[in-house]
């Protein structure tokens, strides 16, 4: 492996964490123990800054560059964004209507089937076999039911699990 700088965090594709490097995993590590990776990393990822420093919690988490691009959000290191799962609601779906075919042929069956359409009101019946002079027309709100369960879904792209480290030996990476 080539000279890393201290702080570099790296994805393995084994799982044990390797000599001179700490697994990305939210621990908070004594100063003492890793005093130039503090220099570094203060408590941007944890601790109390006067016994322990935090690294960085890469389990389940994906990494986005800090700083802002165009038209894009904000992002400073350490902070933590997302969720895994979303529950939505009806602000955040696309504006639609329901509409609701009819003629005004007289209805001859109380229930639907196949290809029925909504007839005209006879005694009993309001369903009639497709025909023609369909007209659409837009449901009252009121008209039509809610439907789902406002259960969260799963909000992940495709992911592959691989473990991160950070290095607490090699180059101390000097300022340019």
């Amino acid at each position: 492996m080539s000279e890393c700088y201290i702080g570099e965090i790296r994805m393995f594709g084994f799982s044990r964490v390797p000599d001179g490097w700490l697994a990305c995993d939210g621990s908070l590590v004594p100063i003492s123990d890793y005093e130039t990776l503090y220099v570094l990393l203060g408590t941007t990822y944890g601790g109390d800054g006067v016994n322990t420093f935090g690294v960085p919690d890469m389990r389940g988490r994906i990494p986005v560059g800090q700083g802002q691009g165009p038209g894009l959000s904000s992002y400073v290191p350490g902070q933590k964004v997302g969720t895994e799962t979303v529950t939505l609601s009806t602000p955040q779906l696309p504006m639609h209507n329901h509409t609701c075919v009819a003629t005004t042929d007289a209805g001859t069956s109380a229930t639907p089937g196949s290809g029925a359409v909504l007839g005209g009101i006879a005694p009993d019946t309001m369903y009639t076999p497709d025909s023609t002079g369909l007209t659409s027309y837009a449901l009252a709100v009121s008209a039509v039911g809610n439907q789902g369960g406002s259960q969260p879904h799963n909000n992940l792209m495709p992911t592959l699990s691989v473990p991160f480290c950070i290095a607490y030996t090699g180059i101390y990476p000097t300022p340019s």
